[in-house]
């Protein structure tokens, strides 16, 4: 498959940070799955989903309980999942996630940091048929030999199974991402650097300083965002 995750640290630096920022954003995502649906993992599993992607970042269980406590109420905030895509510096190419009440001001916001930052929003498509949705595992603590062998002896069909910058990195199709996280919970692994759906792209580009000075200012001003839960790019960050 040949794949490679070179942004392992870069979502190691996110989860390590923790902020009320982080925080906050986790809490509108259960919020809004647990409205969804019902407020229990085990009968929702798209709650399960970000309930097992907060605690890779660590997210404190009362703002978890707040969040589910909050759906079970009469309160019935209403949220839009939106999706924007753009061009950064050299090639360089983003998909931006977003959970909003108001989608003018996400969709201003979000425009405005492209063009403030050296990018520019596309239309609809612009960049996504470039990227593949997935899921990704990593951890430590069992090498890619003994995983890939542990999910084959229990029938769980994975894309790739590989060792990446001293960790081990599992990839699926974004459907099987409930039956992959079971069978690794069951091998053994208790603490994840990185467990959710993610869109990888199917090339990457690599910067100069100067591009990717410019492309992380991007990044980080998209991300200070609000409303904007997730971003994805083609952009090599271990080079």
């Amino acid at each position: 498959m040949g794949r490679k995750w070179n942004n392992i640290k870069e979502k190691k630096a996110q989860k390590d940070q923790s902020t009320s920022r982080v925080n906050a954003k986790f809490g509108r995502e259960i919020y809004v799955a647990a409205k969804k649906g019902e407020p229990d993992p085990e009968s929702n599993q798209a709650l399960k989903a970000v309930l097992d992607r907060a605690k890779t970042y660590s997210v404190p269980r009362h703002i978890i309980d707040k969040a589910i406590d909050k759906a079970k109420g009469s309160d019935d905030e209403s949220f839009d999942e939106l999706r924007y895509e753009g061009f950064g510096p050299e090639g360089s190419m983003l998909i931006v996630d977003a959970l909003t009440n108001n989608v003018n001001r996400t969709a201003s916001d979000v425009r405005a940091a492209f063009g403030k930052n050296g990018g520019n929003m596309g239309v609809s498509g612009a960049v996504s048929y470039m990227f593949e949705s997935r899921a990704v595992f990593v951890f430590e603590g069992f090498d890619s030999e003994e995983t890939m062998m542990y999910l084959m002896e229990n029938d769980v069909d994975v894309e790739d199974v590989t060792e990446e910058n001293g960790y081990t990195v599992v990839y699926a199709v974004a459907q099987a991402f409930h039956e992959v996280k079971r069978a690794l919970d069951g091998m053994g692994v208790d603490e994840y650097e990185v467990a959710e759906h993610t869109m990888i792209a199917q090339n990457e580009v690599s910067l100069d300083d100067e591009a990717r000075e410019q492309f992380e200012k991007l990044v980080e001003a998209l991300d200070d965002l609000e409303d904007v839960s997730n971003i994805h790019h083609n952009v090599n960050l271990g080079a």
